[in-house]
């Protein structure tokens, strides 16, 4: 096995971490951690009458989907083809794709994995996209999403007039199929701000709903307003249609020790939940050339640096001595060195510190396979990612 961190031979499973089978870095993931953050976000989806279609994009790997779709997952989003084809290659059975899908090979693929029987949704913001779709759709329509969108925002209509412009589209192509209406609110500042989005997002359902069918999607959600989106989505508010609520985040399976923790909808909801620090990097080390400076073997190959940088947060001796990481602050992080300001810890070469990350989904992609380890930091399953 050569992924990196991976040193022995054979089934890595049952092995302990600081046995000689791994080196460093070496981003691992915490069993109980995942399990309870997979716990309580479908708990909390179905206290508010929300389906969970968690962002595979955040980690693509199917051990973690796999486990979300047995909590109760309605199904997996994504981003990109490729990752509905890595679902589909795994028997994820229902897919979001959340984004624009207009390459014709991809949408040839999609109109043959219709046919087949699998059940793939995506977005639509453009006449242009619906004729792209509408070209190359098989024998089964292709269910289809009008995406809303903000002004200064990434992709969506930005108008009701828009939006009925698009939909209109879908309803007169025979090879498509109006399932409903989606947005993203990530980038907005503030619950207001989100709020409006949301209602925006209703009005463009409620504007459409001629031409929708009984059953409506109306899906939203990144990791950070979560809680917005349970108090404006769910509900009857749409006469004759039933509204399934859709809601999309991701970054909650793993959490983080950065830019999430200081988010998370959770911090805002007492009594309704918390969620774990699931990932962590573990590095050595490697140098202590001056007062106050330590080296680790860790760069932004191996750790997010996007929202955050990696928070140092417990020192393990060469003797298994593990001690609070109190004084040791990232300041820079080059492609295999990390930059350590020490501050009353003591820290020589050879020791290694367990880093947490900032952004779950900036993370997974620096992995292919990531030890999954009991309390005890003995592997239990090994999960591979699909980037």
């Amino acid at each position: 096995m050569l992924d990196k961190g991976f040193w022995g031979h054979g089934d890595p499973v049952g092995r302990p971490l600081f046995g000689g089978a791994f080196g460093w870095p070496l981003m691992v993931a915490r069993a109980s951690a995942v399990t309870r953050n997979i716990s309580t976000m479908a708990a909390f989806a179905r206290r508010h009458g929300l389906a969970l279609a968690p962002h595979g994009k955040t980690t693509m790997a199917p051990t973690l989907m796999n486990a979300q779709l047995a909590a109760g997952a309605w199904g997996i989003s994504v981003a990109t083809a490729h990752q509905a084809r890595v679902c589909r290659e795994y028997a994820v059975p229902r897919v979001l794709i959340a984004n624009q899908l207009l390459d014709p090979a991809a949408l040839a693929w999609a109109a043959a994995e219709t046919d087949a029987g699998f059940a793939l949704h995506f977005q639509v913001d453009s006449t242009e996209g619906v004729a792209a779709a509408a070209a190359t759709a098989g024998e089964r329509p292709l269910p289809v999403l009008v995406e809303m969108g903000y002004t200064g925002g990434r992709t969506g209509c930005r108008t009701l007039p828009a939006a009925r412009a698009v939909a209109e589209a879908v309803a007169t192509s025979p090879r498509l199929a109006l399932a409903g209406v989606t947005g993203y609110e990530g980038g907005l500042p503030d619950a207001p701000a989100v709020a409006a989005f949301l209602d925006l997002l209703r009005a463009a359902t409620i504007e459409l709903s001629d031409l929708l069918p009984p059953s409506v999607l109306v899906s939203a959600g990144g990791s950070a307003w979560f809680d917005v989106v349970a108090e404006r989505l769910p509900g009857d508010w749409l006469p004759g249609h039933q509204v399934v609520p859709l809601l999309r985040s991701g970054a909650y399976v793993t959490h983080d020790d950065g830019y999430y923790r200081d988010r998370t909808p959770f911090r805002r909801l007492p009594g309704e939940g918390t969620l774990d620090a699931a990932l962590e990097v573990w590095a050595q080390v490697i140098s202590t050339p001056e007062p106050g400076l330590a080296i680790a073997g860790l760069g932004k190959r191996d750790a997010p640096f996007d929202e955050g940088l990696p928070v140092p947060l417990a020192i393990r001796r060469p003797s298994g001595e593990v001690v609070p990481a109190d004084g040791l602050r990232v300041t820079r992080l080059m492609d295999q060195h990390a930059f350590l300001t020490v501050e009353g810890a003591a820290v020589t070469p050879g020791d290694l510190v367990r880093f947490g990350i900032s952004h779950p989904c900036t993370a997974f992609d620096k992995w292919r396979a990531i030890p999954l380890v009991d309390e005890s930091n003995v592997v239990v399953d090994v999960v591979r990612t699909y980037f």
